[in-house]
């Protein structure tokens, strides 16, 4: 995210407008290709070793799902604090903001195709049968509802790995929502006082 910067040079082509959010870097590239890769290499890894794999799978998708929870606390946090030196305006910031959310959402749908894919009955309410986009969309519409915090009841988890991954997605919501983008305006007024005021 670069921070808002005046027209100096001659050539505006070439210089972001005042206030320009870039949501995309070559980062963001590698981060989904992470994303999808993961969830690939542990379906492959499904297929070829059996029924035998999914025990230890599963776990290994909890393991991935708590280092992103992690990750992406401290990438949301980064941004609150690069916006906030930026003196970035607050519509920009939940823009910048919602392109996050989405790319958690999207994440943690993953992580519950990939529990669903691995043991069916980790879920309730998820049909048998599926085919792989119908499954992706069921599990990205169960992200999108814990993430909102909107559960309506009709897909519950049932095992205690995809417990534990609904709960780390919903943590990551409530610090993401509630708890940064909540403070965000009080960050950004602390810090345009002067030092004696603080």
């Amino acid at each position: 995210m670069a921070c808002a910067m005046p027209m100096t040079s001659p050539e505006p082509n070439n210089v972001p407008h005042p206030g320009w959010v870039q949501l995309w870097h070559p980062r963001e590239t590698v981060e989904f290709t992470v994303l999808i890769a993961s969830c690939l290499l542990i379906n492959a890894l499904h297929h070829r070793w059996g029924a035998a794999a999914v025990g230890p799978l599963t776990w290994v998708v909890v393991a991935w799902a708590m280092a992103k929870t992690a990750f992406y606390f401290g990438e949301t946090l980064w941004h609150l604090l690069k916006a906030t030196a930026c003196d970035l305006a607050y519509h920009r910031f939940l823009v910048l903001m919602a392109y996050n959310m989405a790319e958690v959402t999207f994440s943690y749908a993953l992580d519950f195709y990939c529990l669903q894919r691995l043991d069916p009955t980790n879920l309730e309410g998820i049909h048998a049968g599926l085919s792989m986009p119908q499954l992706l969309f069921e599990c990205f519409y169960f992200s999108v509802l814990n993430f909102s915090f909107f559960g309506y009841g009709d897909i519950l988890p049932r095992s205690v790995p995809a417990k534990l991954v609904m709960l780390l997605e919903v943590v990551t919501a409530f610090t993401t929502v509630i708890f940064l983008i909540s403070d965000f305006v009080s960050m950004k007024d602390s810090m345009r006082r002067p030092p004696h005021v603080r």
